[in-house]
Parts: C-alpha cells; structure tokens; sequence
C-alpha cells in the first residue's frame, strides 16, 4: 500500500480524529499561536495549519497531504477543501504515525525549529538578494500585504520570550534580584527602555497599607542609542536619527492621587499603550513633565498586581526607529507584570521570614560575653546556610558565685524555626539552674525533664563545665556532645576524656561530672558537631583534624605564648572546606588565666557577735600584704556592715574571701537562703542602713543563692 510521509506544524500535536478529513472546517488547534492584529481567525479554505494524517487513513487527491487554502500541482482541489502546495512531493516510502521529514528534506511551508533562547533576528547584511523575495518582509513585518496574516515566527518568538522571560523572574530571590530580572529579560528584547516603580513601603502579606499610595522608582534599564536592536524579536527600521531615551528622571517619588488618572490606570490592572487616553494623562503624574515618552504605540504602561494589591507599575519603552508595540506585547507586558509582582510578594515574605529568622536567633544567642575573673572568651556562630540563618546550636557564659563561671555549649537537633525556639527554652532553663549553683551534673538532669515536657522527639546534646579560677579546677558533665580540647600554654593539645552520656531528652538516665585541672595559660574549646563532622568526614575524624590544627597554630606563637584567643576561633573556622557546612556552628573558646594564691584571702568566721570587729582586722592586714592601705577605711565599713548582717541569722560559720584582680573583691557566705533587699530606713529604725552604704560606696555589688545558702559581694576599684 502506498503511503506519504506528511508534514506538521512542530505547535500542534493533536492526532487527527477519525473522519477528520471529511470535515470542511478543521477545528483551531489546541495551544495556539498569539495572533498579532493584522492575523484574523482562520475560516475554511483560508490559510492555516497543516491537517495532520494518521497512519493508515486514505491519501486524498493524489496521495499527498497536503494544507489548506493552496492550488495543487495540477490546480485541481483536494478533498475536504485541501490543496496540494505545489512544492510537495510524495516521500518515497512509508512512515510511522507523525512522522517528521528528514534532516535532507526541505519544505519551505515548514518553519525551522527554533531553541529555547531568543532567536536572534536576520541582519541586513544576512538578507538574501535573490531567490527570496519575502526575507525581508518575514523579518521586519514590512511589506505585507494589508489585511494578510503575519509570519507565525514572530508569534512563536513571543511564546519563547515569555517562557524565558518568566524563568528568569522566577530564578530571583529577592525584591533586587526579581526587578532585575525583569529588566534584563526585557531589553533589548522586548523594549528600548524600562522603569520600573514600586509600592513605598512594601506591604508584607496580608498587612493593609495605611497612607496615600506613594511610588518609588525601583530601577531604569536601557540600551545606548548606537546599540542594535535586531537581538529583539522586534526588527528595527532605519530612522533619520536615533531617540534617547530614560533621560534623567527627576521624579523619583509619586504620589498618587485618588481618583486621578494613574489611580485609575492601576486599578484596572490591565497594560495600556501609553497613547491611550487614560495612559496620556497618568504618564506626567508618574514620570514628571520632564521625561518625554515616544509617540504613538511606543510605550506600554502595565500595573504591577501581587496577590492582595497593585504593588507598583513598569513602563516598556521603544525608540522610533523600531516597531510600533501590537495588541499581543500588551498580553506579553501582562504576563510579565503577573510573575514580577507575583515574585516580589514571595520576595517581601521571604524578606520578612529572614528578618524574624535573624531578631530569633540574636536574641536565642548572648549578644556580648560577660568578663569573669580570671577567664576571658571569644565565641563564634555560623549559619548552615544563608537561607537557613537559625538553628539549634547555641553557647552560653554565666557568672556564678565565688568568681566562677559555667561554659555552657548545646545542640538541637534540626536547623530551624522550631529548633531555635527550643535551644531558647533550654538556655534559658540552663541560665536558672546555674543561678541556683547546682552541680554541672544537676543541670543536665534538670535539661532532661524540661526537654521531655516540650516533647517526646525534643532531643538535644550539651556540655556544661563550671570554672573556679582561685583552685585552677574545671568540672564537666556531657549529655551526648563532642568532647572539648584543651590547648595547654607549651602547645599540646589534648581531646579531654569525659563521660559521653545520653542526649538530653532521652529520659531515665544519670550523668556524671568529671573534675580535671586548668592550668593558667590553657585554653578550652567547645564546639558543636558542624565543626567537626560533615558529608565527608566522620566526628572522631574531624576531632583529630581540629586537634592537629591548635597544636599547629600554638606552634606559630612559640611555647611561652597563647595565640590571641579571637585570631585562634578565626583560624580554627578556616578548616572547613567547601563541603564541610552541612550544619550551624557554635564555638565558645576560654583562656584560663586563674586567680593567684597569693591573690586570695580566705578565713571561717564564727556567727557570733565579736565577728564583725574580727573581720575588719584581718581585711586591715590583707589589704597592708598587698599595698592597698589607702582602701582601709572603705573596705572595713563594708565588710563589717555585711558580715553584721550574715552573723545575725546564721547557725553555721561565716566564710569571708577576699580577692586581688583589676578590682578588689569580697565575698560573705553564709547557711540563710533568703537574700537581702536593698529599703530606705527610716530616722527612727535601728538597722536597714547597711545595705544603703554598700550600694553608695561600692562599684558592684549582688547576692547570689545557692544549694547551701547564700553569697554576697561587692567590689571596689582599686585606686
């Protein structure tokens, strides 16, 4: 059986129906082409789409398939209203069912496959003199004869356009990168020229915009004059002398008027050409009087609609010397309105989500380290990626009584809204229970049980150490985290062997708290698992290869001297290679310097009432050891008014420790655990005017409650 290999239009891709070549209308196709305004709708017998064939259906006429509207070779009809073109010819053999010519056919009523990039115009220089007499009016639309459709490439140019126009929109992330988008996709392809203005503010989401609607000139794009526009899909004519465009625009602000005619244009949301009567009288209100807008079709107005509101307008510009815009760039200037406001609503949000995202996580992590006694700190915090800014990991520093400090480092599992909000539940309980002095041990139980009340599946790791600067001892307890490292002053580096212990929020397990010396000159690191364990390695890997790296670093400094503690955070981040951010980071470092013995004064006072007279003597001979006789006077009145009060209600000894640093400082101890309060007594009262004198005569001073009692203190500079 004779069969012909037909040809079709590379848009449609229906299969004909059965009968569908006996039919005298053939139906549009599905997906058609945008009409430009000279293109009307196609009729039976007039020029359109090639009729597909199935395999196996009749050959009509002379066995060839051919399209409509066309003489055949003999000038005889088709059946169904179909001519033969007179350039077809049967294919030698038969086909499978939509079959394509070959790479070796040519069929002129065939356009050629375009990618999916902008095809780039014919120049002049491309035009062929002979043998093509239509090339000329198939790329600048010139020519044609009036009421004759348009070439169905300028129409598929569209459709490309858009598709990559919209994808590139799409691929920003934020308000910048979105309205560049748009102007970068636009020209020169689409227009000369660009504005783009934007709501000023910006609502976010569902938030209702109090004020007069004001406009703010986001961006300008354009091309120089000189430049060539045969890039666009839109061909260039030859004018006399090229038009500038986008000269300086004064007007950078507009506010639009109710009911006036811009308000007008943007509430209807539809593009206009900037002839229409309602663009000609928005125009001066949005641009100014200065800016001169092309004649004719030459502009397009479009409103920019987000999801709630208009958000802003864009402006499409072309010179003279290029064609006029047509009633499709209008459906094209829509669909790129569509998607950038659509875009820059998402970009607002996403905006807003980092922002919270930020204010959570600044507040969840300590904004400054406080400046014990006898240590200082350097921290570092790291995102796992800039669209995921919060996380789990935090890091803590606390004061504690007897110049003490807890080193305080955890990790939530995820990197989330959620994980930050349960790191700030479980710091916060953490800075509690070190407020109450509780054994590092203790803490850790306590974290348990409030993790199991947020959740069943809330399960975090976490290290608490506690740091006594006077006896150069450090106490630790782990809840599943990373061992710490000490960096020791000659430059060794050591993993510290402490219990690993379960994760927090495990439940009905014990801890346990290992006490190890901490030698002045030493320096801990604890860090959170992003440190030291990725895609590409394991943790112990990492905790060997961040051991290596402070033993290395130690060495540049010589064995007398630390490295500067905040050069040495910065250098131990530099370790991690490109794949090694899978999580966030936390790293608190401490540098023990420790308090001196000879720096320390430590007595037991008897809760009798010769007690305060003894007190005031031996602070008399330690401030006489360490040269500060000129403190005499001050330090006796305080420490007789505090230590009266602690002898009046304790049943145990009193404890008076005196300590030399930059300042001087006194700590009273004793078995009460009410804290004292700071009143105004009155003429007639007989106490209540000790605590008046040490507010007045010390640079700082507190209480602090602990498991056996409680501490007060003060401090006094040292002149």
């Amino acid at each position: 059986m004779d069969s012909t290999r037909v040809t079709e239009h590379p848009t449609s891709h229906e299969r004909r129906k059965p009968g569908a070549g006996r039919s005298p209308a053939p139906a549009e196709p599905r997906g058609g082409l945008l009409r430009t305004p000279e293109q009307p709708l196609q009729t039976p017998g007039a020029t359109g789409l090639p009729v597909q064939a199935r395999a196996g259906d009749a050959p009509s006429g002379s066995g060839t398939a051919v399209p409509c509207g066309k003489s055949g070779p003999s000038g005889g009809q088709a059946s169904a209203g179909t001519d033969a073109p007179s350039s077809a010819s049967p294919a030698p053999g038969p086909g499978p069912e939509h079959s394509q010519p070959s790479a070796t056919e040519s069929d002129p009523h065939r356009p050629r496959p375009a990618p999916e990039s902008i095809p780039v115009q014919q120049g002049p220089d491309q035009e062929r003199s002979s043998g093509d007499s239509g090339s000329k009016e198939r790329r600048t639309g010139q020519g044609l004869p009036p009421g004759g459709p348009m070439p169905m490439r300028r129409d598929g140019d569209r459709l490309r356009f858009v598709g990559a126009a919209t994808r590139r929109i799409a691929r920003g992330i934020d308000l910048d990168e979105i309205v560049m988008g748009l102007c970068r996709a636009t020209v020169p392809t689409f227009s000369d020229a660009i504005l783009v203005y934007l709501r000023d503010p910006l609502p976010v989401g569902d938030e209702r915009p109090t004020g007069p609607l004001v406009l703010r000139l986001r961006r300008t794009d354009r091309i120089p004059p000189e430049r060539d526009t045969e890039n666009g899909f839109s061909p260039a004519l030859q004018p006399p002398e090229p038009v500038e465009l986008l000269q300086p625009v004064s007007a950078e602000l507009c506010e639009v008027r109710p009911g006036g005619a811009l308000a007008e244009v943007l509430r209807g949301v539809r593009p206009v050409f900037a002839d229409a009567p309602a663009a000609r009288a928005a125009l001066p209100e949005l641009l100014g009087d200065e800016l001169i807008v092309p004649s004719g079709q030459r502009g397009i107005l479009a409103p920019l609609r987000g999801r709630r509101r208009v958000i802003g307008a864009a402006l499409f510009l072309r010179r003279p010397e290029r064609l006029a815009f047509e009633a499709d760039d209008l459906l094209v200037a829509a669909q790129l309105a569509t998607h950038t406001a659509l875009g820059i609503d998402k970009a607002v949000l996403y905006g807003r989500e980092a922002y919270i995202a930020d204010e959570l996580q600044r507040t969840m992590l300590p904004e400054t380290l406080p400046r014990p006694t006898g240590v200082r700190l350097a921290s570092r915090y790291l995102p796992a990626a800039e669209t995921a800014r919060v996380g789990g990991d935090w890091y803590d520093a606390i004061p504690l009584p007897g110049s003490r400090v807890a080193l305080v480092v955890g990790d939530v599992m995820g990197h989330s809204m959620t994980s930050a909000a349960i790191m700030g539940q479980l710091r916060t309980t953490a800075q509690t229970l070190a407020g109450l002095d509780l054994p590092p041990q203790e803490v850790l139980h306590h974290l348990d049980e409030q993790a199991q009340r947020l959740g069943t599946d809330r399960m975090a790791t976490c290290l608490y150490a506690v740091y006594d600067p006077v006896s150069h001892r450090i106490t630790i307890a782990n809840a599943g985290h990373p061992p710490p490292v000490l960096l020791h002053l000659g430059g060794r580096a050591e993993v510290l062997r402490v219990p690993p212990g379960a994760p927090i929020g495990v439940g009905g397990v014990d801890f346990e708290a290992v006490e190890l010396d901490a030698p002045a000159g030493a320096t801990l690191l604890l860090y959170t698992d992003g440190l030291v364990e990725s895609r590409l390695r394991d943790v112990w890997t990492g905790i060997e290869q961040l051991r290596e790296r402070l033993a290395a670093t130690a060495q540049l400094t010589g064995p007398d001297h630390p490295p500067p503690l905040e050069a040495l955070c910065d250098d131990v981040l530099d370790m991690l290679g490109p794949g090694d951010r899978d999580d966030d980071i936390a790293l608190l470092a401490a540098r023990f310097d420790g308090i001196a013995p000879s720096d320390v004064a430590y007595w037991y006072l008897e809760p009798e009432d010769a007690a305060p007279g003894r007190a005031r003597k031996l602070a008399r001979r330690a401030l006489s050891r360490w040269g500060l006789e000129d403190m005499t006077d001050s330090v006796e009145l305080l420490v007789s008014e505090v230590v009266t009060n602690a002898v009046r209600y304790a049943t145990r000894p009193v404890t008076l420790r005196l300590l030399r640093t930059d300042v001087l400082r006194c700590e009273v101890g004793d078995d009460v655990p009410q804290l004292p309060r700071l009143r105004q007594a009155r003429a007639t009262d007989e106490d209540g005017r000790g605590l008046y004198l040490v507010n007045k005569l010390a640079r700082r001073w507190g209480a602090t409650r602990l498991s056996t009692g409680k501490v007060v203190w003060f401090e006094l500079n040292r002149s």
